[in-house]
């Protein structure tokens, strides 16, 4: 009976640790999925959620770039020194988008209806993503980018841009614009008469 109670309780902790893990990728299929939805109004948690999940994308991402630097420094790859120098230039870069990203968040978690702070997020992150998604096509950066490449570009276009930016920037503008689906009626002009 002893060894049962044991091994049920171990169970249970191995469900609940395997939980917590996998809360990041809940966080983002929940937000996919308001993303998804034609009504796609975030409350104050969720606002709230989604900047603290694209911090932790920020700080995976500036991570990895000072890995991949350190790795490309100490020569621990197979790229020469020219094509070494180009590739640090464009890390270079990346290290001020994920500061200008990280910089606007904390602005943001402050006033989180300033729009100009949210368009430079969601250009950080979008530039973060592409660079990324170059560094996944070079064979010696892939095992260091892996999964992060497609994250950040999910947290920027559908979720970020979608959630929090679009309705800001309406909100900003005064309300709702019509809908593009919306078709303005057709004057019809009257061709002149020939005589």
């Amino acid at each position: 009976m002893r060894y049962w109670k044991g091994s049920f309780g171990l169970v249970i902790l191995l469900l609940v640790s395997s939980s917590i893990g996998f809360a990041e990728d809940d966080h983002l299929q929940y937000f996919l999925a308001k993303a998804s939805t034609k009504e796609y109004e975030l409350s104050k948690k969720d606002r709230t959620v989604l900047l603290t999940q694209i911090g932790e994308v920020m700080e995976k991402a500036q991570r990895t770039q000072m890995k991949l630097a350190q790795t490309i420094q100490a020569g621990e790859t197979d790229i020469g020194y020219p094509e070494g120098k180009f590739w640090m230039a464009k890390l270079e870069e990346d290290h001020g988008s994920i500061e200008a990203g990280i910089q606007q968040l904390k602005l943001l978690k402050d006033k989180p209806t300033q729009l100009v702070s949210s368009i430079t997020l969601y250009k950080s992150l979008k530039d973060l993503s592409s660079s990324f998604n170059s560094y996944n096509n070079i064979p010696s950066f892939s095992a260091y980018i892996g999964d992060l490449a497609p994250e950040i570009e999910l947290w920027a276009d559908p979720v970020f841009y979608r959630l929090y930016l679009l309705p800001l920037a309406r909100l900003k503008d005064g309300g709702t614009k019509p809908s593009q689906t919306e078709k303005k009626p057709v004057s019809k002009e009257k061709s002149p008469s020939r005589k």
